[in-house]
């Protein structure tokens, strides 16, 4: 008897040691900011571009958490940006371009219509699920469509007037601080990201992944913590919203459309689902290939690209990064 408690004892510490262990930085991990860090000096033109890439890969990262994690299929994440931009947008264009608390207001905003939605679509699965998200993106293009009084419709939200970050640092038309001021949110909502993977929320959050029905049987909230990632998740693409509409000082119909969640998607597998790490790989190669693919086929580039996503499912499992996971990391997950 005691020999078994004591056997017992050493596999719940060793569970507890390898769950610290994922838990625990890695060097590969400082890899992005490094990479991101030097681009702003090796790149100083292309700045605003960067700025881009950057709420882009926030954007992406925030559909990771409910599609890589918690195995919620959706194509209309993109409703939750288009929020948070036109919130932002809104204040700035009527006479409150304070960049932080607009940023903070549109996140709110983008995890409210989660969360509402989110309690009526996450009460189905498979197609049917998929097509609900679907409808949320659309009601909400057309709404801001309609809108014309407020979100300036098909011409689009303009007279926008952002104010000096913290009241010192000025948004100028070169990029400099649109690229740190992405690049600061970015690491702030990753570091938040990625405690909550890490978490023991997050370990439900992969068991409801892979066996919804085990979840069920020992007695998890499965409803109520698919709906708590799936408000984090609007939040964070709200907050990328916010960015874009700040950085650019425009906000068109697109932030909305089926194009952009699409997009998201595409670049995330390019990246690797379920690996937190896919967005920042899979961000910059699909704009890098997008831009090189257009320049040597202008009619057929789209075409080119499917067939990349294509050699990417079949021979590279888990994406980019799940082939960099398998070469440096052993095949864990950070």
């Amino acid at each position: 008897m005691m020999q078994e408690h004591s056997t017992e004892r050493l596999v719940r510490a060793a569970h507890i040691a390898e769950f610290s262990a994922r838990h625990r930085l890695r060097w590969l991990e400082a890899l992005p900011w490094v990479a991101a860090i030097a681009a702003y000096f090796v790149f100083p033109n292309y700045l605003a571009l960067g700025a881009q890439i950057l709420a882009t890969i926030l954007f992406v990262l925030s559909l990771d958490l409910v599609l890589g994690y918690a195995g919620i299929v959706t194509l209309g994440h993109a409703a939750f940006f288009g929020v948070g931009a036109y919130t932002a947008g809104m204040l700035a264009a009527n006479g409150w371009g304070e960049p932080v608390s607009g940023l903070l207001v549109g996140g709110v905003a983008a995890a409210a219509v989660g969360l509402v939605s989110g309690a009526i679509v996450l009460r189905t699965s498979g197609l049917t699920l998929l097509m609900q998200t679907l409808v949320v993106a659309a009601m909400l293009y057309e709404l801001a469509n309609k809108a014309h009084r407020f979100t300036g419709g098909a011409d689009g939200l303009q007279g926008m007037e952002m104010w000096p970050i913290f009241g010192t640092f000025r948004f100028d038309m070169f990029g400099n601080t649109a690229y740190f001021y992405c690049l600061v949110v970015l690491f702030l909502c990753w570091a938040a990201a990625r405690n909550v993977v890490h978490s023991s929320f997050g370990r439900s959050l992969t068991g409801i992944r892979e066996n919804v029905g085990r979840m069920h049987a020992i007695g998890a909230p499965v409803a109520r913590r698919k709906l708590l990632i799936y408000t984090f998740s609007a939040a964070l693409a709200g907050i990328a919203g916010g960015l874009i509409a700040q950085t650019t000082q425009f906000v068109g119909l697109g932030v909305l459309n089926l194009e952009r969640s699409g997009m998201a998607l595409i670049m995330l597998i390019i990246g690797g689902v379920g690996q937190l790490y896919g967005a920042f790989i899979g961000v910059p190669l699909y704009m890098i290939a997008q831009d090189r693919f257009a320049e040597v086929d202008p009619a057929y580039w789209y075409f080119w690209i499917g067939l990349s996503l294509v050699f990417i499912v079949v021979f590279l499992r888990g994406g980019v990064f799940g082939v960099v996971e398998r070469l440096f990391g052993r095949g864990k997950s950070p």
